[in-house]
């Protein structure tokens, strides 16, 4: 049987399924941020922690890189409340995530944190600098300018992953989509709209990421 499209038909639901982008970007913007913050604690623990520290947050790096985010998702939503244990669509969307998320970031910061040379730190002691003005003026810096592209990438990648809240109920630009196909059966109409969305969320954000690491961290990142 031949598929017309008619996008005739899902112009009124457009401005709905648009307003969805603002769940996502702000469920990307949560993530991200909280997720690097845990991703370096864990970093710093693998390198700097004690024997105990260093083999817990490795642990920590292995099972969440190593997990699906369907699985622990719908573990959190699904079922924690076997054990009484409630959370909402938002409160499992935003756990699942960092928690996956941090992983990888401890990943990259740790390779960047690594990445310091010797000689810098040496130098830094010798103008007698403090362990916070070390992070401050030496290591951290160098980290940013070297994780930078990564660090760019992976907000990407978790802006587009934001999708999956859409299977525990989160009203995102997918979660949206999904109910309104689901009432006018326009499937292909709806999720052309949503993809085009999500390519233009990726190019603005590709932009606004190498601008900033351009401006602000001196990284010559390519703006297209």
């Amino acid at each position: 049987m031949k598929y017309n499209l008619q996008f005739g038909q899902i112009m009124g639901d457009i401005p709905y399924i648009l307003a969805g982008a603002w769940p996502t970007l702000w469920i990307t913007f949560v993530t991200f941020f909280l997720a690097s913050c845990l991703g370096l604690f864990i970093a710093m623990a693998q390198l700097k922690g004690g024997p105990i520290a260093s083999r817990l947050a490795s642990l920590w790096v292995i099972m969440t890189t190593n997990s699906p985010l369907f699985v622990v998702l719908f573990f959190l939503f699904n079922g924690l409340p076997e054990w009484g244990i409630m959370l909402s669509s938002i409160a499992a969307t935003l756990i699942a995530f960092i928690a996956i998320s941090s992983g990888y970031l401890a990943e990259i910061q740790r390779g960047g944190i690594q990445s310091v040379r010797r000689a810098e730190l040496d130098a830094a002691e010798t103008l007698g600098m403090s362990r916070m003005q070390t992070l401050r003026f030496v290591i951290a810096p160098h980290v940013v300018k070297t994780t930078y592209p990564a660090l760019s990438n992976f907000f990407i990648f978790t802006m587009l992953g934001t999708s999956m809240a859409s299977l525990v109920g989160v009203d995102e630009l997918t979660g949206r989509a999904i109910e309104v196909s689901s009432r006018n059966f326009r499937s292909i109409e709806v999720f052309s709209i949503v993809a085009l969305t999500y390519v233009t969320l990726s190019i603005v954000a590709s932009i606004s990421l190498a601008l900033a690491g351009r401006i602000f961290f001196r990284v010559k990142a390519r703006i297209i």
